[in-house]
């Protein structure tokens, strides 16, 4: 019975409210063992050629803070894979440093730093690669006293309506971004251009002497490469009786041999005096004539034929002869045409032609959904028509295009000539740009895993870039490739945990 008594004792005395007087605190002011949680910070930083995206606890005197900083670099949105980080938190002349030797995962690096001195500092990234260096630097970061000052001062982190697309997903896809910028927008003539040559990049080449054509190459067809200097076919008349060009070679040989001999005894007597010079010069006119006869001759004769070669780089353009037939001197064997040699026949209509004297560019297509132009590859405006006809209704623009064209010759492209008088205002690639029935959003980045989806109004269309009259600020970032995937991450209504561990 005595211990049933003091069980119900001590049940009764565990029950009773523990006073407030005397109990303990922690260095933060908070109870031992009370759950605190510190609050999250991130921030994203773009350079010209990376973007950094790092998240980390927010930074207290005396606690170890580990970093995931995320290093995209920019063209074609691929993850560092490898390389090094050093860190640094400085203010004024001092600061810390650590070094990452390599990323815990493609992308990611995880350095540690443990802040001595609170206040404001400046939290440097200065990431090496095999094939880049960068330096990328993030302003006015707090590191706080305590953690009571930062929860008291950051708050918990809540929820935002933002769109939550993570790097790990991104970098495993095709994806691209870009700034809105300032720039020209130029009024538009839009219309259609056909791929050609320009006449002085196309080499007729001619038989040289009568005989049977013989390709060099069984694989000779139109469009295939050649290489300046390349035998490209052989003519042979080794078996004819007349303009056999072995026999005029030798023929050639012996009268060569012959003026030779006489012009060397003349130029003696010549130097002597002996003969006067109205006789000299024709026996030095025949030894040239003699010369030059035989050299071209022979220039390129084997016992198999007179070689015909390519005279500069490029592709064949045209064959107007079989393998085996017959050639006579003088007639055409095939075209070539020069490897970069690229020009654009733009129609114009005929209403345009006050304005075509003051065209500031042209965009073209050179590869299917590409656009290019001629300032960014120095090309240039060879001649615009100045007539018309019934036959020919429309004026003719012709540029010289100094770009890699894949499209065929004789083939349509988009073109889009500058007119006008421009102005200044912001844009972002075309690609940006989500049409629903009439509308157009584009898809902001706001931070590196944050996006928001924002409705814009557009303008002018220049090339691939397009106006935004309203909806974008210069400098924001928009997506240009993977917009629709993160369109589709808003609408799935599962998005992915925001500051997701590493």
């Amino acid at each position: 019975m005595r211990y049933l008594i003091l069980m119900i004792a001590f049940v009764v005395a565990s029950c009773q409210p523990a006073k407030e007087e005397g109990h303990a605190h922690d260095a933060e002011g908070g109870h031992p063992g009370e759950s605190q949680e510190t609050p999250r910070l991130d921030a994203t930083v773009w350079t010209k050629n990376t973007e950094l995206f790092v998240e980390f606890p927010a930074l207290i005197v005396g606690k170890t803070s580990r970093f995931a900083a995320h290093f995209t670099i920019l063209d074609k949105h691929q993850p560092v894979r490898e390389g090094s980080v050093v860190v640094s938190l400085v203010k004024g002349t001092k600061g810390l440093r650590t070094t990452t030797d390599a990323p815990s995962s493609p992308g990611i690096f995880n350095p540690a730093l443990k802040p001595t001195t609170a206040g404001i500092h400046q939290l440097i990234f200065e990431v090496s690669t095999p094939n880049f260096t960068d330096k990328i630097i993030v302003k006015d970061v707090r590191v706080f006293a305590n953690l009571n000052e930062a929860i008291t001062t950051l708050g918990h982190e809540g929820d935002d309506d933002s769109i939550s697309f993570l790097k790990e997903q991104a970098w495993k896809m095709p994806f691209q971004t870009a700034r809105a910028t300032e720039r020209e927008i130029y009024d538009l003539i839009k219309t259609a251009g056909i791929w050609s040559s320009a006449p002085s990049d196309v080499a007729t080449i001619s038989a040289t002497t009568n005989g049977s054509v013989l390709f060099n190459n069984g694989n000779l067809t139109v469009g295939s490469k050649v290489r300046k200097g390349q035998v490209l076919l052989r003519i042979n008349s080794n078996k004819l009786s007349k303009n056999n060009l072995s026999t005029e070679i030798q023929q050639a040989k012996i009268k060569l041999a012959q003026t030779t001999l006489n012009y060397e005894r003349k130029k003696e007597l010549y130097a002597s005096k002996i003969i006067a010079k109205a006789n000299f010069d024709k026996i030095e006119g025949d030894y040239l004539v003699a010369t030059s006869h035989y050299n071209s001759l022979s220039a390129g004769y084997t016992t198999s034929g007179k070689q015909i070669s390519a005279p500069f780089n490029g592709y064949i353009q045209h064959i107007a002869i079989q393998n085996g037939a017959f050639a006579e001197q003088g007639a055409t064997l095939l075209s070539i045409i020069k490897e970069s040699s690229n020009m654009l026949e733009v129609n114009v209509p005929a209403s345009y032609a006050g304005q075509l004297d003051a065209i500031h560019n042209i965009w073209y297509q050179p590869k299917t959904d590409v656009w290019s132009h001629l300032k960014a590859t120095n090309g240039s405006i060879s001649a615009i028509s100045k007539s018309v006809s019934a036959s020919q209704p429309q004026l003719k623009v012709f540029a010289k295009i100094n770009d890699a064209v894949s499209m065929p010759k004789g083939s349509f492209t988009p073109v889009q000539i500058a007119i006008g008088d421009s102005k200044e205002c912001i844009v972002v690639p075309v690609d940006a740009l989500l049409e629903d029935y009439g509308s157009y959003t584009v898809m902001v980045q706001l931070t590196g895993e944050s996006f928001e989806r924002r409705q814009v109004t557009v303008g002018k269309r220049n090339g691939s870039h397009v106006e935004i009259i309203s909806g974008l600020a210069q400098g924001e970032v928009v997506v240009t490739t993977g917009a629709y995937q993160v369109k589709m991450a808003s609408m799935s209504g599962v998005a992915p945990a925001h500051g997701h561990a590493h």
